[in-house]
């Protein structure tokens, strides 16, 4: 590793040890970063100073010009009134919006440790996190900051700033004047990560300046392909780290602008891309398939690149939406361990069915639980390694993820003869009933073919004679007849008997994490939904 610029060294002494570490690979030439790296300030430099960067519906529009004065006033602040020094941890909290992604980034060029949360975070969580941490400052949303109080986090300085306004943080700075960024190692730590936490104590997921870029260097530049015309927008928040790349580093990489909406359902989102000619969406299979449903009316002409992640894209959906607006939806898979997607596949190598292929940069496989390949067509755990991986916070869990070398995500997969991976479930949600192996993804995409399931789950109930029976949990639209023979005979003329729901609940809503991932262990431990 190179020389820390890091004062406060606690990320640095909190590294898994070295033998614990996936290998890194930086086959592309653009992965070859310089030892001396600052993101923030790699991110800032590139682009035309005059051209927009973030825009809001409200009306701010903010030039990368703007942007970066407002970065370098609140820098000075950090550094000068609130005494923060490199290596310090700064919790983030706050919707989207433009002055939350100015503190990320002044966090980052003044050399300390971003740790952002999300706006929805409760007192428990925000004080557990810091706890792991060690955080000693805060940046909060002024709407947002009751809730870090109450979480009474022992000697952490909470500074407010306005969500259109700059507050408390603008009205301590300096008159306007350039801020050097610290001159930080390009694997100095750059933020801190935290997994959703659905199943224990969350889990923070440490990466470094280089990784921020790597990964714009690689899905960005090599599988999105933006433009500086582009205008991006999406629903994940800037504490999940699909956000973080889709709404701030990918654009900002390509010196493009985003647009940054506080509330983004689906039903803010298509106002939206048609307000502001978004061209470059970024949300959950979810959302797309909610948007189906609310689509007449609005303008989508503008789109020309729709990014799925945070969860499988069932095939129905990926369909519906070419057949809807002639695009065809990016799938990937991305890990917060590994920061955003790696494997992904665009334009004409598009499977609809499976994720993709690895991106450029990166290598995926399938193995056993003995860490050896499994043949094509055999499934098996997703192993992965590329330039950015798995380093957790001070967790005796990195020896669960990283295996030999390899990230593995939890995930079953299949791999084809012609390389494309097609997701089969979470590790954890393969159902086996009476001897049969059976994923709930594959239900839950014959659920979703049927023209009134708007959302679909399935899990597996324990039953002494089978071991599990398959148990569905669907959303109906508005309207529907809420008629669950009519389901089961659908799902029974689209799948082969045995991975047939014994029972079908209907349900007004699923549980869901912050993020929006579907959270079934909650549907095996809580029982009927209704």
């Amino acid at each position: 590793m190179n020389v820390s610029a890091h004062v406060d060294t606690f990320a640095r002494d909190h590294l898994p040890p070295p033998d614990e570490w996936p290998d890194l690979r930086f086959d592309l030439p653009e992965l070859r970063y310089p030892d001396r790296l600052n993101c923030a300030a790699e991110l800032l430099s590139g682009p035309d100073p005059d051209r927009p960067a973030f825009r809001t519906p409200a009306g701010v529009r903010w030039s990368y010009r703007e942007l970066s004065a407002h970065v370098d006033r609140l820098a000075h602040v950090l550094t000068g009134d609130l005494g923060v020094v490199p290596g310090n941890r700064v919790l983030l909290r706050g919707p989207t919006t433009p002055w939350l992604v100015a503190c990320w980034l002044a966090v980052l060029k003044a050399g300390a440790v971003a740790v952002t949360v999300l706006a929805q975070s409760r007192p428990h969580e925000l004080s557990t996190v810091c706890a792991i941490a060690e955080v000693s400052h805060a940046l909060c949303d002024a709407r947002c900051v009751d809730d870090l109080a109450r979480a009474e986090v022992p000697g952490l300085r909470i500074t407010a700033y306005g969500g259109e306004e700059p507050g408390d943080l603008l009205r301590r700075a300096a008159p306007d004047t350039p801020y050097r960024a610290v001159d930080t190692a390009a694997d100095d730590v750059a933020l801190i990560a935290f997994t959703s936490g659905t199943t224990g104590r969350p889990k923070g997921c440490m990466h470094f300046h280089r990784d921020v870029l790597a990964v714009a260097d690689t899905f960005s530049r090599h599988v999105l392909r933006p433009r500086a015309d582009d205008v991006f927008a999406g629903s994940p928040p800037l504490g999940f780290t699909f956000g973080l790349g889709g709404l701030v580093v990918f654009p900002m990489r390509a010196g493009a602008s985003a647009l940054l909406l506080e509330q983004a359902g689906p039903r803010q989102l298509l106002p939206a891309i048609a307000a502001h000619r978004v061209s470059v969406l970024f949300t959950a299979p979810t959302a797309y398939r909610a948007m189906l449903a609310e689509a007449d009316g609005h303008d989508l002409s503008s789109l020309r690149r729709c990014v799925s992640a945070g969860e499988n894209l069932p095939a129905a959906t990926w369909h519906a939406w070419r057949e809807l607006t002639g695009l065809r939806i990016v799938n990937g898979i991305g890990a917060t361990e590994l920061l955003h997607i790696f494997v992904s596949a665009a334009d004409d190598r598009i499977r609809p069915g499976t994720t993709g292929i690895p991106v450029p940069g990166w290598q995926a496989r399938v193995q056993d639980e003995r860490g050896e390949p499994v043949p094509d067509g055999r499934p098996g755990l997703l192993a992965v390694r590329g330039p950015v991986g798995c380093r957790y916070l001070a967790d005796p869990r990195q020896r669960e993820y990283v295996r030999g070398g390899w990230n593995v995500t939890g995930d079953t997969y299949v791999r084809d003869a012609d390389g494309y991976f097609r997701y089969v479930a979470r590790a954890d949600d393969m159902i086996v009933s009476a001897g049969y192996n059976i994923a709930g993804p594959e239900v839950e995409d014959a659920l979703l073919r049927h023209p009134d399931v708007v959302e679909a789950a399935v899990v597996g109930r324990p039953d002494e004679a089978r071991g599990q029976v398959v148990v569905a949990y669907a959303v109906l639209r508005e309207g529907a007849e809420p008629d669950t023979e009519a389901l089961r005979a659908f799902v029974t003329s689209e799948l082969v008997p045995y991975k047939c729901p014994r029972e079908i609940v209907l349900v007004r809503t699923l549980p869901r994490t912050a993020t929006g991932k579907l959270q079934r262990f909650r549907l095996r431990t809580d029982g009927d939904q209704r």
